[in-house]
């Protein structure tokens, strides 16, 4: 599977393109999101990464169990996320989100990352996962925003 490095513009580039055609009216093609409920899922492991005060870190065991569980199909580049697979507790979306908001963050998430760059994400720390590479932390965003695009046909 050929994952875009989102540390590259033509990778950003290519990906606030695609966000272009989601609309409010989006509809998915499985999953129980909207789409302003699916901007702000994507915003989430962005937020972890910039404001991880607003999140609890997971203990020991629950590090453990995500890295020997989660770890290979999150960051590896040889696994697609499943349709319907299960979402962690801090993903998971249920009220009404603002379609407009929730995009424009993510725009900025996305153009940050790209911005910081592999010094910044190499070697740094995931709150569940340890520590990840930049390839990692490229994999992960890409595959997620990737996934969930594909989710509302885009």
């Amino acid at each position: 599977m050929a994952l875009l490095n989102i540390f590259e513009a033509s990778t950003t580039k290519s990906v606030l393109d695609r966000l272009e055609q989601l609309k409010i009216d989006s509809q998915a093609e499985w999953g129980k999101m909207n789409a302003a409920q699916m901007l702000a899922h994507l915003n989430v492991p962005y937020e972890m990464v910039y404001k991880p005060e607003n999140f609890k870190r997971p203990g020991w065991f629950g590090r453990k169990m995500a890295t020997f569980f989660a770890k290979k199909m999150v960051v590896g580049d040889d696994t697609r996320y499943p349709k319907n697979g299960r979402t962690a507790p801090d993903f998971i979306i249920s009220d009404e989100r603002d379609f407009k908001v929730e995009m424009k963050k993510l725009v900025e998430h996305i153009k940050t990352t790209e911005s910081k760059g592999v010094s910044f994400f190499d070697g740094k720390e995931s709150m569940s996962l340890g520590a990840l590479s930049a390839k990692e932390w490229s994999n992960m965003f890409y595959k997620h925003i990737d996934h969930h695009l594909n989710q509302f046909g885009i």
